[in-house]
């Protein structure tokens, strides 16, 4: 698995001109699954990203994560994040895992996050969908779970 990871003032995704998840201050997570990923990516990577310290503690310092902040994350479905790039002009998705699996694993990150105690907001699997991302920072991170 992949994340983008984006500490944001506000974030909102919207399918067919309906707002279907927004938050205001956390963390924007762009998610791809990759082809081989499991249970234990989508638990690690949760973990990884919830407790990352990148939000500024009193003294302008990153030193304090999601959690501490209780900030909430609106996490976006995006398998494009495993396309190769290196040979010809046209991104290559074989990396991608299959929608089956993929929605199955998005769904196991999302539920993780809850159970830790996050405010979770999340896309559509597999909707054409707008991102709307007013970063803060900007601070953005890519999160490898292998």
């Amino acid at each position: 698995m992949i994340a983008v990871v984006q500490r944001v003032i506000s974030s909102s995704v919207t399918v067919d001109g309906a707002v279907v998840g927004a938050i205001g201050p956390g963390l924007n997570v762009l998610l791809g699954v990759a082809d081989g990923d499991g249970k234990t990516d989508a638990e690690y990577l949760a973990a990884k990203v919830t407790n990352l310290r990148i939000f500024e503690d009193d003294r302008g310092k990153m030193n304090r994560s999601l959690l501490d902040t209780q900030g909430r994350m609106l996490v976006v479905s995006q398998f494009t994040l495993l396309g190769d790039c290196r040979k010809g002009r046209r991104p290559s998705f074989i990396n991608a895992a299959e929608p089956v699996p993929a929605r199955q694993f998005y769904r196991h990150f999302v539920d993780h996050v809850k159970a830790l105690g996050i405010d979770v907001q999340t896309g559509r699997f597999g909707a054409m969908m707008r991102v709307n991302i007013v970063n803060d920072g900007p601070v953005t991170l890519l999160v490898h779970s292998r």
